[in-house]
């Protein structure tokens, strides 16, 4: 397995801005089934006041991350809205780790498999290729390594197309 490189804190930000737009693009699944828990969004704000400032707290960071998996948790029983807020709370974690904008990407996944268990293939397919689109191009090579050491492993229902 090949190891994470050491981001810089330019790529880190721009991973940063990656993941927010990959959970403004799921939040709505939660914010529609859940229009007064605002945990999520407050952790796409804290992460967004982070990528303007770069001031780091840690504090500010963990709980913001933290609140919104347990908004996860309460939705548990709507897959798409529970993915949706831990897509949001690991947004905000790439202030501190910048892996964790993966895993805002992989809920999207999550999203696409449960919306379209039909078409699975083509529906984790078609969104890889909008998460791929979306990020610079000097860190696709990191996402796609992301993605042949963890996805076969998390999606196992599924071959990745």
């Amino acid at each position: 397995m090949k190891a994470m490189r050491k981001f810089g804190k330019q790529d880190q930000r721009s991973l940063a801005i990656w993941a927010v737009d990959c959970a403004l693009r799921y939040l709505p699944f939660f914010e529609k089934a859940y229009p007064n828990d605002k945990r999520p969004r407050i952790a796409i704000k804290v992460c967004l006041e982070w990528i303007e400032t770069q001031k780091f707290r840690m504090k500010t960071i963990r709980k913001a991350s933290l609140d919104s998996h347990a908004a996860a948790r309460k939705a548990k029983k709507n897959p798409t809205a529970c993915f949706a807020a831990r897509a949001a709370g690991q947004a905000v974690a790439t202030a501190h780790v910048p892996e964790h904008a993966f895993g805002a990407a992989y809920y999207g996944l999550k999203i696409a498999a449960e919306k379209n268990p039909k078409n699975l293939k083509s529906a984790i397919k078609k969104e890889l290729e909008w998460q791929t689109k979306t990020l610079p191009k000097s860190l696709r090579e990191d996402w796609l390594n992301w993605q042949k050491q963890r996805l076969p492993r998390y999606l196992k229902h599924t071959e990745i197309p």
